[in-house]
């Protein structure tokens, strides 16, 4: 068992405390709060261990104190309503006696329908055509940041295999549309409910890096304060978050210091599987006066 899994389920896997409350803790890493896409996937846990045969098909939530990753947090669900057709959840995750983060969840059964359509799959490499073998072989290797060689060579429970590389020296995209293949690092246990906690929790990743194509820059820049303010998801198919899927990512709008962020997730195979909207903060960093 590789440790990428190890890191990813103990992520995941928290500890009921007593009845609608559960704790979850952080790995151990250099990071000064809790990534976002943590507190997502341990909330959705909470919530989906208090309904029985259904699976979300949507999340909304709001990111309203960093968290310490230094401190475990608790998980308080409320059962707002348990429907013939839907079910609702609210989460809220505390710490030091504050709520940090909050999360709605609706549940619902499957129901046959006439209508069924998606958008197409964008035309990209494929996840081989972006290994580490692959991109080691390239001329521009050398001279590529090491924040971006850290997507190959570090063990993270998500792996990432960004498309456009060109933006990373600097180059923009017009259009702000960019694409990462993204799967987690070792294969999962066969639970639909913990693939979608899982494909959660990486939906955080990089999608506030859209906002910066257009100029050329990335979330990587220490000039800038990267942060999640909010984050809605929606599970439109079946999918496994262990193999290889394609987040397509944009920004229409930024203006006052935010973001507006927009992600479709697919299958090699062209299925659609999951929508993402989030609003972050980009604000810059200011210096600090001269003495």
């Amino acid at each position: 068992m590789s440790k990428g899994l190890i890191d990813l389920i103990s992520i995941l896997d928290l500890e009921p405390i007593e009845v609608n409350l559960f704790r979850g803790t952080s790995p151990k890493t250099s990071w000064q709060r809790v990534f976002g896409g943590q507190v997502i996937g341990q909330a959705m846990v909470a919530g989906c261990r208090t309904v029985e045969n259904r699976l979300p098909h949507s999340l909304h939530c709001y990111f309203i104190l960093p968290g310490d990753p230094q401190v475990p947090i608790i998980y308080q669900v409320e059962r707002l309503r348990d429907g013939k057709s839907y079910t609702t959840r609210r989460v809220t995750a505390i710490q030091h006696g504050n709520a940090i983060f909050s999360l709605m969840m609706s549940f619902h059964d499957d129901e046959p329908t006439n209508f069924d359509h998606q958008d197409k799959m964008p035309d990209v490499p494929p996840p081989e055509a972006l290994s580490a073998e692959e991109i080691i072989k390239q001329p521009f290797f050398k001279e590529m940041p090491d924040f971006i060689k850290r997507y190959y060579e570090s063990d993270r429970p998500i792996e990432l295999r960004p498309v456009e590389l060109s933006r990373y020296f600097g180059q923009k995209i017009d259009d702000g549309r960019i694409h990462v293949w993204i799967k987690t690092a070792a294969k999962l246990p066969d639970d639909p409910a913990l693939h979608m906690c899982a494909l959660a929790y990486a939906s955080d990743f990089s999608l506030l890096d859209a906002a910066m194509a257009r100029y050329g820059r990335t979330l990587f820049d220490k000039r800038m304060m990267p942060a999640s303010l909010d984050h809605a998801m929606w599970f439109h198919r079946p999918f496994r978050a262990d193999e290889w899927l394609l987040y397509a990512q944009d920004s229409p709008s930024a203006q006052a210091g935010r973001a507006l962020t927009r992600g479709q997730i697919f299958k090699t195979d062209g299925t659609l599987v999951a929508s993402v909207v989030q609003e972050g903060s980009i604000r810059e960093r200011r210096e600090s006066p001269k003495s």
